[in-house]
């Protein structure tokens, strides 16, 4: 079995998501949401898996983002479903802190971000 191989995109700095905070991005045409909770770093998909819809404009409680159109809910550090009617895990992606930025782990990046 091989690892996905992740090219890591310096996003943001940390100071640019206040702790409780999320920045909504697109990476390689998919929206993506990053949460700082408590001053660690998590990203995933801002797709909600039930309908689509934008799944980072939600409640964030804890680690769990609610869905705002049907309120499935998710774990924001696993991608794990919590609740229906969401019924497949969202994708998740990893975070590093190189010094004072944020980086997202994408795989085969090739066209950036916006």
């Amino acid at each position: 079995m091989s690892e996905t191989p992740y090219q890591y995109l310096a996003i943001c700095n940390t100071e640019d998501i206040p702790v409780g905070e999320r920045l909504l991005l697109d990476i390689n045409d998919v929206p993506v949401v990053v949460f700082n909770i408590g001053g660690n770093f998590y990203a995933m998909e801002d797709v909600c898996t039930h309908d689509k819809g934008p799944l980072g404009e939600g409640e964030l409680e804890g680690f769990e983002i609610v869905c705002p159109r049907h309120g499935a809910r998710f774990d924001v550090r696993t991608g794990r479903v919590l609740c229906p009617p969401a019924a497949v895990d969202d994708v998740i992606y990893p975070v590093i802190l190189d010094g004072n930025a944020v980086k997202i782990g994408f795989p085969d990046l090739k066209k950036g971000v916006s």
